[in-house]
């Protein structure tokens, strides 16, 4: 199934980095956009008043896993006319109780139809669809048993949604999607970035922001850019004052809480005699925000909801402990990490379901990597280095979540890769950039292993640790 891509479809670093709320960007958020997305063909046709029923089957990583990942409130909440970044997370729970209770399903609030939760919303948990282990497929008709219109969708992961048909990606900000041959500075390897970089002596941020004029104003990705640091911050603000335990079946504990207070309480000359204490203060970062996606809460792709406390945990590194650190710095973090992510989703994948944790929790630490090893005065060919070894050692990655969920052991593997995402990039810069291993030979490297990878190991909660430990 994963083959090079040799056709690439431009992608925004704003759309890379999405807000939306947990526990999954490819089960929770990509569902709720193919939802939404097939309300809109519904509504272009003019057949919203004439919908009886609508038919939603879940194929793939979205029928083995997709209960405990919250994928069938997900494609209620779309249908509903619900966007990722705009819910108000605290009414989810609500809205969808309201509909099994009621039986009834409001099209944008337009059209209510009748809806069976066993009937209408199918997991098939032995079935795949062709394209991407993500599928799902909708078939509204009407009340003789016409159909209306059928449509098939693919979560490929971090929030993008294509059918089969076309991709249905376009700017999180506008819709607009340009060719690859209209990008100021297009680029297709790390080599050729570096090229880029090398040809013009400007930073790999100062190459994304030229291509981001395809979409909108570099004032105005610059300043999209500081909103999605200002929810990264927020989500790691909650998770550390948000008690209780996390929802589903494992009933875990959060600590973000009780870590804060502890952290908070000790004073800085106690701190100054642990030379490693930092590294409790990222962890917690990245525990917070992993906690509050795990409980349905707001989070940031970054680029996957799996992977979403990484970025988050190594930029608060470099605001709360970098002395100079400033806002400018936090917009050539994300700008040089989309960088890279861009190239491990064009590439190969940022799917757990299609290659493992590798493409979603390796990925955000090469991203992290390179996004402060740039901030850190790095060169592009330093921040190559970063993001090559902060993927290296992820090799090979599963993904697999117990009981389905996003808790274990996705929330301390976050925390985790941020300490080696702050190692890598270090190690990088006690270098001059020069190494055996390139970015591109890791990427295609990561893309074969996640090819070879067993299906089990791919977010179906059939191998690994899912298997081995009692969920319930």
């Amino acid at each position: 199934m994963l083959t090079s891509k040799s056709v690439q479809t431009p992608v925004s670093v704003l759309d890379l980095f999405k807000i939306g709320i947990g526990p999954s960007s490819s089960h929770t958020v990509g569902p709720m956009r193919a939802a939404s997305m097939f309300l809109e063909q519904l509504e272009k046709a003019k057949f919203i008043s004439s919908v009886h029923r609508i038919k939603i089957s879940l194929y793939g990583s979205l029928g083995t896993t997709g209960r405990g990942h919250s994928s069938d409130k997900g494609v209620l909440l779309g249908l509903m006319g619900y966007q990722p970044d705009t819910i108000e997370p605290d009414s989810v729970e609500n809205l969808i109780a309201d509909v099994y209770r009621q039986g009834r399903l409001s099209l944008k609030g337009d059209r209510s139809i009748d809806f069976n939760q066993d009937a209408d919303l199918i997991f098939h948990d032995s079935e795949s669809l062709p394209m991407h282990p993500n599928g799902l497929r909708f078939i509204a008709s009407d009340n003789n048993g016409y159909i209306l219109k059928e449509r098939t969708y693919y979560s490929t992961g971090g929030g993008f949604v294509t059918s089969g048909e076309a991709e249905e990606t376009g700017s999180a900000e506008t819709g607009k999607q340009p060719v690859a041959e209209s990008l100021p500075l297009p680029f297709r390897s790390g080599d050729e970035l570096l090229s880029i970089a090398e040809l013009y002596q400007c930073s790999i941020a100062e190459v994304m922001i030229r291509n981001e004029s395809c979409w909108r104003s570099a004032e105005e990705t610059e300043h999209q850019l500081l909103r999605r640091w200002w929810a990264m911050r927020a989500s790691v603000d909650r998770g550390c004052r948000s008690e209780g335990v996390l929802p589903g079946c494992l009933k875990v504990k959060r600590r973000a809480p009780t870590m804060f207070k502890s952290l908070s309480e000790k004073n800085k000359e106690k701190v100054q005699q642990d030379p490693l204490s930092v590294m409790d203060w990222v962890n917690l970062y990245a525990l917070a925000v992993n906690e509050e996606n795990a409980a349905g809460g707001r989070v940031v792709t970054a680029p996957t909801n799996g992977a979403a406390g990484i970025i988050p945990a190594v930029l608060c590194y470099y605001n709360d402990f970098i002395p100079g650190a400033e806002e400018s710095g936090v917009i050539e973090f994300l700008l040089t990490a989309g960088a890279v992510g861009i190239l491990f989703k064009n590439n190969a994948s940022i799917s757990g379901a299609e290659v493992g944790c590798q493409g979603e929790v390796g990925v955000a630490c090469s991203m992290a990597a390179a996004g402060l090893c740039a901030v850190l005065g790095g060169t592009p060919k330093q921040i190559e280095n970063a993001a090559e070894i902060g993927m290296e050692h992820h090799l090979g990655l599963t993904c697999d979540p117990v009981g389905g969920l996003v808790q274990i052991p996705c929330i301390e593997r976050n925390a985790i890769a941020s300490v080696q995402a702050i190692n890598a990039a270090r190690m990088a810069l006690q270098g001059n950039g020069d190494h055996h291993v390139s970015l591109d030979n890791v990427i295609k490297t990561m893309r074969e292993t996640g090819a070879d990878m067993l299906n089990k190991y791919k977010e179906t909660s059939r191998g690994g640790l899912a298997v081995n430990i009692v969920a319930c």
